[in-house]
């Protein structure tokens, strides 16, 4: 997965530090991850919802949203 900054999470995170664990792991998992179809993606992060060219993650036992775009 090709995360492009990390600017937009820290800057979350430092708003809201309850939220800086789960977008800590969110981040890791992604980094780490090489996933070709929603269906992998779903393996690792089983709420995540596909919306046209976007990606939407529940993170931190569904407190936080983050919508991602996608290739």
């Amino acid at each position: 997965m090709h995360i492009i900054t990390r600017k937009r999470l820290n800057e979350f995170a430092q708003r809201y530090p309850e939220s800086k664990s789960a977008l800590i792991q969110w981040y890791q998992l992604m980094k780490q991850g090489e996933f070709n179809s929603l269906a992998e993606l779903r393996q690792v992060f089983a709420t995540a919802d596909k919306l046209g060219k976007l990606t939407v993650f529940n993170i931190g036992g569904n407190k936080i949203r983050l919508i991602a775009a996608t290739g």
